[in-house]
């Protein structure tokens, strides 16, 4: 049973009221998670995907990937399919998706044909053994996934297998300090700590997901124990984008709402 914590949390872009927290279960989570990708996930959070890596950073300012032609790509938590397509039409040799909800691979095989494009794709906890080749992708991807898993060693460790030597590993999620800091009243206040890594659950409708906010060393440190060299880490965000007036832009003008790695195999 769960106790409310009385922060207020931040998916996204959107604050989502009060969180409570929840014991540590990975099979319990895997299984509040998929159902909420297969049902509602889309309209309540959206999609992010390239060449948008998250809010206000994008790939054509980046270059992470550079020239992918010929090249084999994995992705993982490929939700509705759009970054598949994104690399797909780059002339890529061969194009892989996993997801742990059926239904999102379901959307991702239905966008990818409309497109004229497929995929291998993989329905699987990113965390487990799936039956995904081993030191065979030049390129394994995550935009906005990688926060969803419940062992980041074991999931960093299985990425690397996957991975040929000096393959490269990409990823983005929501900058640990954007989740804690709120706009109210033209200010920008602290809600949470940026210590705190504990699992909560947040109600969304009739939909519920359960996550745990890690500090940034908290990746960082899990990349190197895997056998990865960070190349960059971005958490800046494009000036261009964010110059409307919206909260979250002046907001995302004082601190970072998204933050993308580049990792290489050693």
């Amino acid at each position: 049973m769960g106790t409310h914590s009385g922060r207020t949390n931040i998916i996204g872009a959107g604050e989502v009221g009060s969180a409570i927290s929840v014991d540590m279960n990975k099979s319990d989570i895997h299984k509040t998670n998929s159902i909420f990708w297969d049902t509602k996930g889309n309209e309540i959070l959206g999609a992010t995907s390239l060449p948008l890596y998250g809010a206000f950073v994008s790939e054509e300012n980046c270059q992470l990937f550079g020239d992918v032609a010929g090249k084999r790509v994995l992705e993982i938590g490929c939700g509705s399919g759009h970054s598949l397509q994104y690399l797909g039409e780059r002339n890529v040799a061969e194009l892989w998706g996993m997801d742990l909800s059926q239904n999102q691979l379901d959307k991702t095989e239905q966008h990818l044909t409309s497109c004229g494009l497929s995929a291998q794709l993989v329905c699987s906890p990113m965390e487990e053994a799936c039956g995904i080749p081993e030191q065979y992708f030049d390129f394994v991807y995550s935009i906005y996934a990688i926060g969803w898993t419940t062992d980041l060693d074991g999931t960093f460790c299985r990425i690397a297998s996957y991975l040929r030597q000096d393959g490269i590993f990409i990823f983005s999620w929501s900058h640990p300090i954007h989740k804690c800091v709120v706009a109210e009243n033209d200010r920008l206040e602290f809600k949470k700590s940026y210590f705190d890594e504990s699992w909560y659950s947040v109600s969304l409708g009739d939909s519920t997901l359960t996550l745990s906010d890690r500090k940034l060393s908290t990746y960082v440190n899990a990349l190197a124990k895997a056998g990865f060299l960070i190349e960059q880490l971005i958490e800046h965000s494009d000036e261009e984008m964010t110059r409307s007036d919206s909260d979250f832009a002046k907001k995302a003008r004082m601190l970072p709402v998204t933050f993308v790695i580049k990792a290489r195999k050693l």
